[in-house]
């Protein structure tokens, strides 16, 4: 795929997830994409996909604009970013003179990965957690991998409401109404008894630089995204480790206390993963389920792309047993759940 594909498809995705603005922008760069610059250049010596599957240079791109407008360095760009309405003439004039005027800062913030930490994923995190606790009634412990800032490792602070029906405490932080399709779980007493994440650039959302990193990949017209990213941060109190996250695992299976149901989560982060690491995760979560008992059982739960059209899978693994369930399918920002546990 060459960027300019990427671009293109990237758009079409945006607007799919409903950020008109992201598809105009990045269908924009694609037509006008200034090939002769030194920002060019070093997206053209990228190996591998860059694509949204790989590295994902097209929101790399869109984010470092954001970042331009949402911490006032370039005043041209903030007059044309929503919620601004203006000419597509003007929208591409401001964006080609800030990618000229800025080059230095967006050679800089390429190089790092997108991170978001999209907080409406965690109605699917309370959703299969409630469906869990039915049927293993003990205290969790979770640990949350490709974590970024750590905000859906509060997710049992937070609330999911559908039609009346509510899962989470009265006082949440936050209240999740996704689009919501087939029975939702019972409402079960929970406790999460201990939490931790790991990623291997963990956000702190609370140092204004690290937070204006998380803001800049949501999306411009979607500012609902960035108040309930704001509520998120202000509930989070927990710890997000900086490592490898399959490193980082192995001593957390063989410590998850007797009495306890140690939930393992990530949420569009295991693609990103080597395939050797993957590989290895999982052969070492399968040997710490195959010695789980009714007492100290292991659960597995992934928000994961599959390679089809309609948003991410929702698959969970329990232990004892190695039961697998398929419990539905999520936009991958969460504004639909599809549940059918």
């Amino acid at each position: 795929m060459t960027l300019i594909e990427a671009f293109r498809f990237q758009a079409q995705a945006c607007t799919s997830l409903g950020s008109p603005f992201m598809g105009r922008l990045l269908m924009m760069l694609a037509n006008n994409w200034p090939a002769d610059s030194a920002l060019a250049r070093r997206c053209a010596e990228s190996k591998g996909d860059i694509g949204p599957r790989g590295a994902s240079l097209p929101l790399r791109i869109a984010g470092g604009l954001h970042a331009l407008v949402l911490s006032g360095r370039d005043a041209g760009l903030q007059s044309v970013y929503p919620p601004e309405a203006v000419s597509d003439a003007r929208l591409c004039t401001a964006v080609l003179d800030a990618l000229a005027r800025h080059e230095d800062f967006m050679l800089n913030w390429i190089e790092n990965a997108p991170q978001t930490n999209e907080v409406r994923r965690s109605a699917v995190l309370i959703a299969a957690a409630h469906w869990i606790a039915a049927r293993h009634p003990l205290p969790f412990v979770t640990s949350e991998l490709g974590a970024s800032a750590g905000l859906n490792m509060m997710w049992d602070q937070f609330a999911l409401d559908h039609a009346g029906q509510r899962l989470g405490p009265d006082d949440a932080a936050l209240t999740l109404s996704p689009e919501w399709s087939g029975q939702m779980p019972e409402a079960m007493p929970l406790t999460v008894a201990e939490r931790r994440g790991v990623d291997l650039n963990p956000l702190d959302a609370r140092d204004p630089k690290e937070a204006l990193r998380l803001f800049a990949y949501l999306w411009p017209d979607q500012a609902h995204r960035m108040d309930l990213t704001r509520a998120a941060i202000g509930a989070f109190n927990a710890v997000v480790d900086k490592a490898d996250a399959i490193d980082w695992l192995e001593p957390r299976l063989s410590s998850a206390p007797d009495g306890h149901i140690h939930l393992i989560y990530h949420t569009v982060a295991w693609q990103y993963f080597p395939v050797d690491a993957q590989a290895h995760g999982t052969q070492l979560i399968e040997s710490t389920g195959a010695r789980a008992t009714q007492s100290r059982p292991l659960a597995w739960l992934a928000m994961e792309n599959d390679g089809e059209n309609d948003g991410a899978a929702l698959t969970l693994r329990l232990w004892p047993g190695d039961r697998r369930i398929s419990l539905g399918r999520a936009d991958f920002h969460g504004r639909w759940i599809r549940w059918d546990a």
